[in-house]
């Protein structure tokens, strides 16, 4: 049995964790899931339907593709809103109605951890900012997401992650060369800014509960989205750091390695991705080259990257004579570093992916078709479980009213105000 699909375990690392989650699209989302893979009980604040907006989280609707019923049509769940809302639940809440905002506050009462993705200021409307809501619960981890943060003069921007890959720099180095066919700045082919603006929220959570378990004091995680971009530019921020050069568009070459890059067979591409000089020498070998790991231009990463305009060429040369399997399984048996460039079709057949257990079936009101992919995490001791499937919306409203005291009478009535869904 694979570890995706092993029974739920008697603990998790969050258990009694409870996360009040008034975020929406990715970045937020994609914190609140991962906490609420590790045990937190998140509960999910949605708008209810109205004044034309179908309700719930924006990316409900963002589709197609959309979840299969049970007779192979089209459910209202979009794909995008079930990659990132599992193990939660979902309450429909009109947070602009003063007594929407009474229920937000009874929760956030009984809550560790707030996350919201507001536009600056927005909850302050409503008094469900971080100082109002933190007066009444002191112990309470509040995080912000937001495109540029809580201070400084773009903070009243909305933020969106493809103009953030754009503004932070990641689409100055993606992409091909001007000068070349295809050139020109890209983005990612995910959202990657949002992605890893989540995950530097989750981190900065779990070190927030930390200091607060140890000190009883919770605190405000001010998380932006264009810092995060900037943050992960890694070795190329350091580059320019270190030199005052701004990197170039390189398509799939790497700016500080040589070969470690995008090579064409004789039916197709393969990645080479040649790590350290005694890798670069048994690569010369399979390709029947061994001269070139022997020449001082080539023998040293450094003199490979300073001379990557002659050297590649000639490597390109060798591989395309030959079939990309035969290549494969050179380097393979000889352990230098590649691999195919798969299709997501063939990500998810791909034996060690199915090893793994990257793909979980979840029972779903809707449909017995759902399949998420699975948590990255592995914990020994308290692993990821796979409890609850994307909400509907408002599927736990009462459920979750229930559970602060409050009876069927007066959820009815608030329902019936449009205060709740």
């Amino acid at each position: 049995m694979s570890e995706a699909n092993s029974p739920r375990p008697s603990a998790m690392a969050l258990q009694g964790v409870r996360v009040l989650d008034l975020s929406r699209v990715l970045a937020g989302p994609w914190c609140t899931q991962t906490l609420a893979d590790l045990g937190a009980d998140v509960i999910k604040v949605e708008r209810p339907p109205g004044g034309g907006h179908p309700g719930g989280d924006d990316t409900r609707g963002w589709g197609p593709p959309y979840l299969k019923d049970r007779d192979g049509q089209d459910t209202a769940e979009a794909a995008y809103y079930l990659g990132a809302n599992r193990n939660k639940r979902s309450i429909g809440v009109d947070i602009a109605s003063p007594k929407g905002q009474a229920l937000i506050r009874e929760l956030a009462l009984r809550a560790d951890v707030v996350v919201e993705n507001y536009k600056v200021g927005d909850l302050t409307r409503y008094g469900l900012d971080a100082p109002a809501l933190r007066a009444l619960n002191p112990r309470l981890v509040f995080c912000s997401v937001t495109g540029f943060g809580q201070t400084g003069p773009y903070r009243d921007r909305a933020g969106y992650d493809y103009a953030v890959q754009g503004l932070g720099g990641l689409m100055s180095v993606t992409g091909e060369a001007d000068a070349l066919p295809g050139g020109g700045p890209q983005k990612v082919g995910v959202a990657v800014a949002d992605l890893f603006t989540g995950m530097y929220a989750t981190v900065a959570i779990l070190a927030a509960l930390r200091h607060r378990d140890a000190t009883g004091e919770g605190q405000v995680v001010d998380m932006a989205l264009l810092d995060t971009q900037v943050a992960m530019l890694a070795n190329l921020g350091a580059n320019y750091l270190s030199t005052g050069q701004a990197p170039r568009r390189m398509g799939n070459a790497h700016q500080n390695i040589v070969p470690y890059q995008v090579f064409q067979a004789s039916d197709g591409h393969l990645i080479v991705a040649v790590g350290n000089d005694g890798q670069f020498v048994k690569f010369c070998e399979l390709l029947g080259v061994p001269e070139l790991a022997r020449d001082p231009r080539y023998a040293t990463n450094a003199q490979r990257v300073r001379h990557r305009e002659a050297l590649v060429p000639l490597l390109a040369e060798c591989i395309a004579a030959r079939p990309r399997q035969h290549w494969l399984d050179a380097m393979e048996a000889a352990k230098v570093p590649g691999g195919a460039i798969n299709d997501l079709a063939e990500v998810f057949e791909d034996p060690q992916v199915r090893h793994r257990g990257m793909v979980v079936p979840m029972a779903h009101p809707l449909s017995d078709a759902l399949r998420v992919v699975a948590s990255p995490m592995k914990l020994s001791g308290t692993p990821v479980a796979y409890r609850l499937p994307p909400p509907l919306l408002g599927q736990h409203t009462d459920e979750v009213l229930a559970e602060l005291g409050h009876g069927p009478e007066a959820i009815a009535a608030w329902r019936e105000e449009g205060v709740i869904a």
